[in-house]
């Protein structure tokens, strides 16, 4: 079983970036078992509806590490795509987001599709 977890070091404000540090399964692809350990800086742009990340990454896959970056797009109405590079190859999330149900559409290596859906209680 993976390990996940994240822990805000610093929340974003008008001035400042958040700044978390993390750990989860590695990228997409790994294998099982394999942890990932982070620090990750996020910012959205102003008024626009733009929020890049970047994190600095230890993967235990590589053994070394790598510096995945992207980028949450907010469209309208719960909508949103994300842009991301894992470090290693691209993915794009298309995503809703209802009161109590999320949606994420991946198209993983820009080769592979799958769908995530949660429920809150």
């Amino acid at each position: 079983m993976d390990l996940l977890a994240t822990v805000f070091l610093m929340l974003e404000d008008e001035r400042r970036p958040a700044l978390f540090l993390g750990t989860s399964s590695d990228r997409i692809g790994s294998p099982e078992g394999t942890q990932c350990y982070y620090a990750t800086v996020a910012k959205r742009l102003g008024a626009w509806p733009v929020a890049p990340y970047v994190s600095l990454n230890w993967s235990e896959w590589d053994d070394g590490f790598n510096v995945p970056f992207g980028a949450h797009i907010d469209l309208s109405r719960g909508f949103g795509l994300q842009p991301m590079y894992d470090g290693d190859r691209g993915h794009l999330l298309a995503m809703w987001s209802g009161e109590r149900v999320n949606v994420t559409a991946i198209w993983a290596w820009f080769e592979s599709a799958g769908l995530a859906v949660t429920v809150g209680f």
